[in-house]
C-alpha cells in the first residue's frame, strides 16, 4: 500500500506503507489512513528525524519482505533485488527535505493511505 505524503506548499513524496509506519512511529503519530503534521510540530519531526538518522534509527533496515518468486535459469541478472538492505537513512531523506522546505514556507504535512496501516 502506498502513503503519499503532500504538503501544502513544496510538493508531494510517496513511499510503501512500512517505510512511511517506520518513519511515522519515529515522530510518535499514529498510522491512520489520514493525518497531519502541523506547522508547530515541523521542527521537532525534523528533529526527531535526523537524530534517529545519526544514531541508526530505532531499527536500522526495514525487515526483509516475502522472498520473490524464482525466476528461470535465463533471467536477466539487471532484474535481480540483490544487494544491501535500504536503510533508515535512505528511507527518511525525502521526508526530511520535504518537512524542511514546508517549514521555511511555514505549511503543514498532510499523509494519506488506502487504510489504517
Amino acid at each position: 500500500m502506498l502513503v503519499k505524503f503532500n504538503s501544502s506548499t513544496s510538493g508531494q513524496i510517496m513511499m510503501f506503507s512500512p517505510a512511511a509506519r517506520q518513519l511515522l512511529e519515529i515522530l510518535h503519530k499514529d498510522c491512520t489512513a489520514r493525518g497531519v503534521i502541523t506547522s508547530e510540530q515541523l521542527p521537532e519531526a525534523i528533529e526527531r528525524l535526523r537524530r534517529a538518522v545519526a544514531g541508526g534509527g530505532s531499527s536500522g533496515s526495514l525487515p526483509p519482505q516475502a522472498d520473490p518468486p524464482a525466476q528461470d535459469d535465463d533471467s536477466n541478472d539487471e532484474q535481480r533485488a540483490d544487494g544491501p538492505p535500504i536503510g533508515l537513512a535512505q528511507r527518511a531523506f525525502p521526508l526530511i527535505e520535504l518537512l524542511e522546505w514546508t517549514r521555511k514556507e511555514d505549511g503543514y504535512i498532510l499523509w494519506e493511505a488506502a487504510k489504517d496501516f
